[in-house]
């Protein structure tokens, strides 16, 4: 299975609107959301059957057995995460709480255990057509790498015979991204042409290349700045990165996304844009898979 992972440095790039477009035109069975903080490519798709649902566990929230603790306030005193309040007994915020245990470790009489706490939820849509695998951290979780795994696990797992995967990861570079990256074939990375976009694109472009994972460019909004478009195609070539493609700045993308649909399903100038750089990162794809870039 190849994957195409597709990444930007920063929010609101139009990361997963190009993400959406790929799947369309590519027609994959396989395809993941790995934005698990905040999941939307199921906007698109407009999924409207019932996922298989899984719990999934992060990190251990402590508890404290009010009968056995016997208030010396070691527990307090070396939370890190200021997690644990004092009134007549001892309790754990655990929105706060992040699991480390270091409570549990310095409690001298054993009244802290760690207790298993879920995080977030793990979703499959699965039919004869698709294989879609996504996920939702709950508010103030963590440990967002972990589940990125198993969504591209989980992917991989319900889709063994597909020939191609397309992930749409999160932005940024931190923990999730990482975990999208690993073992993917090529990186589509979507920049806008800003200032902090170029800034952004640098990070990740960095962040993919200490993984030896093979990265493409594309702009996004091109023409809403030229001049940083062109500088973006400088630092490809300068680089020796491919660009593979422009796309304009389009109302009628915002309208489309707005109404559940891939831009490629409506005749709009970005829709034929993006079909450009879908030709482009597929024939880079190919090349990459087979040992060609």
């Amino acid at each position: 299975m190849k994957e195409l992972l597709i990444l930007s440095g920063k929010g609101g790039t139009g990361k997963t609107t190009i993400a959406g477009a790929f799947v369309k035109l590519s027609s994959v069975r396989a395809y993941a959301d790995c934005d698990v903080d905040a999941p939307n490519l199921h906007l698109i798709f407009g999924c409207g059957d019932t996922p298989k649902s899984t719990n999934y566990y992060g990190l251990p929230k402590a508890n404290i057995n009010a009968d056995l603790c016997i208030k010396c306030d070691k527990c307090r005193g070396n939370c890190q995460f200021g997690a644990i309040t004092f009134s007549d007994v001892y309790k754990v915020n655990h929105f706060a709480c992040e699991g480390c245990s270091v409570c549990h470790l310095v409690c001298p009489v054993n009244a802290v255990s760690m207790i298993p706490a879920v995080s977030g939820e793990l979703m499959l849509y699965e039919n004869e057509q698709r294989v879609f695998s996504t996920a939702q951290l709950k508010m103030g979780s963590g440990t967002s790498g972990m589940l990125v795994t198993k969504v591209k696990r989980q992917m991989k797992d319900a889709a063994s015979g597909a020939d191609l995967a397309i992930i749409d990861g999160s932005p940024g570079i931190g923990c999730p991204v990482i975990a999208s990256i690993s073992g993917v074939d090529l990186v589509l990375v979507v920049a806008e042409p800003s200032l902090s976009g170029i800034s952004d694109m640098e990070r990740i472009i960095a962040t993919a290349q200490k993984f030896g994972t093979p990265t493409a460019v594309c702009v996004n909004k091109y023409d809403t700045c030229l001049g940083n478009t062109k500088k973006i195609e400088e630092i490809c070539k300068n680089r020796g990165l491919p660009f593979v493609g422009k796309i304009p700045f389009d109302p009628q993308a915002v309208i489309a996304v707005n109404n559940g649909q891939a831009i490629t399903d409506v005749d709009c100038k970005s829709g034929l844009a993006v079909k450009g750089v879908y030709k482009n990162a597929m024939k880079l794809l190919h090349n990459v898979a087979n040992g060609k870039q």
